[in-house]
């Protein structure tokens, strides 16, 4: 039965693990996951929308999408210090911060987190009806941000191993030459290894706090006017982490496909 109800009707639910809605031959689907489609299908539809009438005279919705990429790409350049690099990962990089902020923004829209099914959850002593929503930001689930980290740490890897060549690349870590020399090799490893929980419990711990903050000030206050200020605190926290993540990624990239010295 589908429902719409606050989370004061039921009280207030904090979950770390994200809540299955259904299963897909056999695989079960959680409800970040189906937020994620959500944000999929919404960037889809609007690079439908922008591009299908292209014109050498832009209109103002297309001028003002190719201020936005031209400005990124030319950032990019100069980082990278090559118009070809630049064009090489600007699809990577501003992938990542297109999805990553649609998702954030997405997980503030009224509906989220109030939206569901109810499903009877055995207990001790008896079975209760719980509401599980279809859709949760997506980043507040573990498994999400550590998927994105895995892109970005495999594609920083891959740029550093194609540009400068395999040995050339792993000379970075693995150096005997002296024993100062590997020692920092080492470190450097181990730097590398941890970009892995770094970029996944960064965005996981800043839009999951945020949500809470939103869940506990609705649930004690009012929910019609102090939210405000909060949701738009959070839009622009949701910014923020998808433009730290996509330039974190393109700077290690940057320094990956630097000559070891």
């Amino acid at each position: 039965m589908l429902v719409n109800v606050a989370h004061a009707a039921e009280g207030l639910s904090i979950h770390l693990a994200p809540e299955e809605v259904t299963t897909l031959f056999g695989v079960p689907v959680t409800n970040t996951l189906m937020t994620v489609w959500l944000a999929m299908a919404v960037l889809i539809l609007t690079a439908f929308l922008v591009t299908r009438r292209l014109s050498l005279l832009p209109s103002r919705v297309q001028g003002m999408f190719e201020l936005i990429v031209g400005g990124v790409y030319e950032y990019m350049s100069d980082v990278l210090e090559s118009r070809d690099l630049a064009r090489r990962f600007f699809p990577l990089v501003m992938t990542i911060f297109i999805f990553i902020l649609t998702m954030n923004w997405i997980g503030l829209l009224p509906g989220v987190d109030s939206i569901g099914i109810y499903k009877e959850v055995h207990g001790h002593e008896e079975a209760v009806a719980k509401l599980v929503p279809f859709f949760h930001p997506p980043a507040t689930d573990l498994n999400i941000t550590i998927a994105f980290a895995l892109v970005a740490f495999f594609a920083i890897e891959f740029a550093g191993v194609t540009l400068l060549g395999f040995f050339k690349y792993v000379g970075k870590f693995v150096n005997f030459r002296s024993p100062l020399q590997f020692v920092i090799g080492i470190i450097e490893l181990l730097s590398e290894m941890a970009r892995l929980i770094s970029f996944s419990f960064r965005l996981f711990g800043n839009i999951f706090a945020g949500k809470t903050l939103l869940m506990v000030v609705m649930f004690l206050a009012t929910p019609y006017l102090l939210p405000v200020p909060l949701i738009a605190y959070e839009l622009f926290v949701g910014f923020i982490q998808a433009f730290i993540f996509a330039i974190l990624t393109l700077f290690f990239i940057k320094l990956a496909i630097e000559e070891p010295h």
